[in-house]
This record gives structure tokens, C-alpha cells and sequence, in this order.
């Protein structure tokens, strides 16, 4: 693999090497173990697709939170201002895309479901040197690779942040100390708003009612945690459901499967 990353060490001498390069695709296979690494906001003109194989990784850009599980990709427009965290031992790829090759591609960040042929283009490739012949085999297989991104289905994994200061700041405390399961009312109260104005706002800003936004927090914090080692029945505890099974219910109903089914079905260990 020409291009092997290991944050943060190298990491701005490779990416200026790897933006630098006038291909279509340049893609870099992502190792590391640092935990909670954290790459500032930051934008660059060329799209990226971050695949992960496994670990955990956050995307904060535009308004939102992205989620990217293991065998899921988030991708991100060129030129958007964008900051990624990780949980867990990373393993996966970057695939940094020219302008002029994305107008087939999303306008807006998105989470993406990877099927195995986009998976294992993308893998290849990552064994291209950054400044490939143009027109060979490299070039047809960044084409279908392109072709493949924009035909993928859309991930649900997304937590749409509110400007409200004050949601902010409920999100904030929720983030802190993510056991409190204070109720709507409770939690407008703290910032200074009726339950009905809470309620009105969140559901303008976010498109969610409080209990959905809530649960999908939840759920990017339990999956973060569980890409830790976390067991199930400690991810219950630290998000303060009464018990394992309620907690379990909730992610059941959320993504059509138990937390420990999931985690095995993206870690290749079912």
C-alpha cells in the first residue's frame, strides 16, 4: 500500500503530498490505535469518502454529527470545514476526490452504506501511487469506484446539531453527563424555555422531536463506547436505562438489531 497513515504522526506531510496529487481518486489506508484522536476543523478542495473497517469514527460538519460504524463511509464535500474523532483501534481508508470529479456525488455530508464491490475498490485503490497513469487500469477502476459512491444508499446515523445556544447548551449537558434521563420539561427549565417552545424549536432545528434527538445521541454514544470495549450492559448503565433490556429495546427498534449483533456484524467476529 503506497499510502499508509498513522495519526497524527506524518499526517501533514502525507496529506499535502496526497492533495497535491491531480488524480481522481487518491486513496490512504488509515491504521492507528491513539485513542480519542482528533483532527481539528479543518477543509480541503478536494471531496473525501472515510471508510471504516473497524473502530469508530465521528464526522462534526455543517450543523451535524455523522456516525461511521465499521463497514459504513461518511462522505464529505470539497471545501466543507469538517472535524473527525475517533473510538477504538481504527482501521480503514480515505479517498480524497477531485472538484471536477463530483458532480455525480453528494452536495452535503452524508453517511453511506459500503456493499462489498465499493469496499474492494476502494481497498485496490489504495495500492495506486498518488500520480497514476491516466487513461490505464487505474483510471477504470476509479470510474466504477465513482460510479459505485453515487449509487450507494444513504446511512441514517446523524445527529443534527442545532445553532440555538440554548439547545447547544442541553446538548452539551447531555454529552457530559449522558445518564441524566431528565425529562423534556426538566431539561427546558434549565435553559430558560417553556416544554411547548422546546419542543417547537428542537423540532425546527433538527427536524426530530427531543426523544428522537436524544436517542440518536444516545446511540452514537453507545457505539463510541462499545468500540472501546464497553460491554452492552455498561453502555446501559453510563446512558441510565433503568435496565439492559430497555436499553437493548431501544437500539433494537432504532437499527433493526440487538447492540452485541451489530458490533459483531461490523467487526467480522458473527
Amino acid at each position: 500500500m503506497p499510502f499508509l497513515l498513522h495519526p497524527p504522526t506524518g499526517y501533514l506531510d502525507l496529506m499535502e503530498e496526497v492533495l497535491a496529487a491531480r488524480r481522481k481518486v487518491v486513496t490512504v489506508g488509515v491504521e492507528m490505535e491513539t485513542a480519542g484522536w482528533e483532527l481539528e476543523f479543518h477543509s480541503h478542495q478536494k471531496a473525501q469518502l472515510m471508510l471504516s473497517l473497524a473502530g469508530v469514527g465521528t464526522c462534526e460538519a455543517e450543523g451535524g454529527i455523522w456516525l461511521v460504524p465499521p463497514q459504513s463511509a461518511v462522505f464529505v464535500p470539497g471545501g466543507m470545514m469538517h472535524r473527525v474523532t475517533t473510538a477504538g483501534r481504527i482501521e480503514g481508508y480515505a479517498v480524497f476526490i477531485e472538484p471536477d470529479e463530483t458532480r455525480a456525488l453528494p452536495s452535503k455530508c452524508t453517511t453511506i452504506a459500503v456493499n462489498p464491490l465499493l469496499r474492494e475498490l476502494i481497498i485496490r485503490s489504495a495500492h495506486f501511487p498518488a500520480n497514476y497513469t491516466q487513461g490505464g487500469r487505474e483510471s477504470h477502476v476509479t470510474t466504477l469506484l465513482l460510479d459505485e459512491i453515487s449509487t450507494a444508499p444513504i446511512g441514517g446515523l446523524h445527529l443534527p446539531m442545532p445553532s440555538d445556544p440554548r439547545l447547544r447548551a442541553i446538548f452539551e449537558g447531555m454529552t457530559r453527563n449522558p445518564s441524566d434521563r431528565g425529562t423534556i420539561e426538566s431539561w427546558a427549565r434549565r435553559v430558560g424555555f417553556s416544554k411547548r417552545t422546546l419542543a417547537r424549536v428542537i423540532a425546527a432545528e433538527t427536524g426530530m422531536s427531543f426523544g428522537r434527538w436524544r436517542q440518536q445521541l444516545n446511540i452514537i454514544l453507545a457505539l463510541q463506547w462499545m468500540a472501546e470495549g464497553s460491554t452492552v450492559q455498561q453502555a446501559a448503565l453510563d446512558l441510565g436505562y433503568e435496565s439492559v433490556g430497555s436499553f437493548v429495546t431501544m437500539f433494537r427498534k432504532a437499527l433493526g438489531t440487538s447492540p452485541a449483533r451489530y458490533m459483531a456484524e461490523r467487526s467480522g467476529t458473527h
